[in-house]
């Protein structure tokens, strides 16, 4: 490979959220990666740096080219400036998107297991959480159709909220199952919000199916969320875009994240984003190389020393989703263990849903050395576990 993912970064003691957190051996939990940035983002960061003013930033034209321009030559999607706007990050975007849309009490639907912090994001603005669980079967994910109709039909749920790809599952949600939901939030009048802020990070050869680009009628009752914050590990510098071909959307986001202060531009985002779109493609496609074939050892290794955990099928993202049903232990309660026996930090699966209460979600983004320790030290903490039952 031309770019190094083998040498380890020591990043504890950086005010690292990762590795300072508890500080832990094996921190495999919060999603970033531990390899250092592209050398063409280091670049633009290090040259804005050296500039020694870091005042208020506006983003420039040049910035919502780069999106527009990845996301033409990646997926075939042509954005238009005017429907796009700047925003910190995702989160903060679909906290601004949930205020514009909906209401104290107002119901926002979610698929469980799915990232924890959509829980909070509604639940923090006074709105409910419904869910409509996944179906896991055959070490596979799939959508309960009848119940998710049931759910969006209800008068008061006016937000959908979608993780595509899903964290935590790793699944590639196809054409056929994002056109239905669609035209089922559309029928119910119910706004979809896709969360597509993995979408990059496939495994070699595999192409998630962006929401943008189904029908027009479907897309017009949606608002996606995008950044490359997760591809290019750029999370602390954040930077995300707001996409929504419908005026009348465009209009309520724009002056919410006004009101929610979380339009303005980071310093060192405008430059480090550009770098990253515009020169740093070979870096992705090396990294989702470097990716599947972490998932591969994993998968390997769980079933020649751990059987008792079972590898769940993951086509995207590098958070991997383990099924831990055979251990008989809460996830909470496992999470508490490994770290306690063997300094090892894994997300316990009921963060994500109560039907996530059998499972943990493991980061592998990270070089082959710290893999292979943090799988032994999980190996060890089973066996610790099962010595402990005797």
């Amino acid at each position: 490979m031309k770019h190094d993912f083998d040498t380890v970064i020591n990043r504890k003691n950086t005010d690292c959220a990762k590795w300072d957190f508890g500080g832990y051996d094996h921190p495999m939990w919060v999603a970033d990666m531990d390899f250092k940035a592209a050398p063409k983002i280091a670049e633009a960061v290090e040259k804005r740096a050296g500039h020694n003013v870091y005042g208020y930033a506006i983003p420039p034209e040049r910035l919502f080219d780069a999106y527009i321009n990845w996301w033409d030559r990646r997926y075939g999607i042509q954005m238009k400036r005017e429907e796009m706007l700047f925003a910190t990050g995702v989160m903060p975007a679909i906290t601004s998107i949930i205020r514009s849309f909906s209401s104290i009490g107002d119901k926002v639907l979610i698929q469980s297991p799915v990232y924890h912090v959509f829980f909070y994001v509604v639940e923090n603005n006074d709105r409910e959480v419904i869910e409509n669980e996944l179906i896991y079967e055959n070490k596979s994910y799939h959508i309960d159709f009848e119940d998710l109709e049931e759910k969006l039909a209800l008068e008061d749920t006016k937000l959908m909220l979608l993780c595509n790809p899903h964290n935590p599952v790793g699944k590639i949600w196809d054409r056929e199952s994002l056109e239905k939901i669609g035209r089922l939030c559309k029928k119910h009048g119910v706004i979809l919000v896709s969360d597509e802020i993995h979408c990059d990070l496939t495994n070699p050869g595999l192409k998630y199916v962006p929401f943008a680009s189904l029908d027009e009628d479907i897309v017009e009752n949606s608002i996606i969320t995008i950044a490359p914050s997760k591809t290019f590990n750029i999370a602390g510098l954040q930077s995300s875009m707001v996409y929504t071909t419908n005026e009348e959307f465009y209009s309520k986001i724009q002056n919410q994240l006004t009101w929610d202060f979380s339009s303005g531009a980071n310093v060192f985002a405008i430059d480090s984003v550009i770098a990253a779109y515009n020169e740093s493609e070979d870096w992705l496609e090396e990294l989702r190389e470097y990716l599947f074939e972490n998932k591969q050892i994993v998968e390997s290794f769980l079933k020649e020393e751990i059987p008792e955990i079972k590898f769940v099928e993951s086509e995207a993202t590098y958070l991997l989703w383990l099924d831990c049903s055979d251990l008989n232990i809460s996830s909470e309660s496992f999470s508490e263990f490994l770290k306690e026996n063997v300094s090892l930090f894994l997300s316990p699966g009921a963060e994500f849903g109560k039907c996530g209460d059998n499972f943990m979600r493991m980061n592998v983004a990270c070089p082959k050395e710290l893999l292979y320790g943090g799988l032994e030290a999980l190996k060890e903490g089973v066996r610790i576990l099962k010595e402990n039952r005797k």
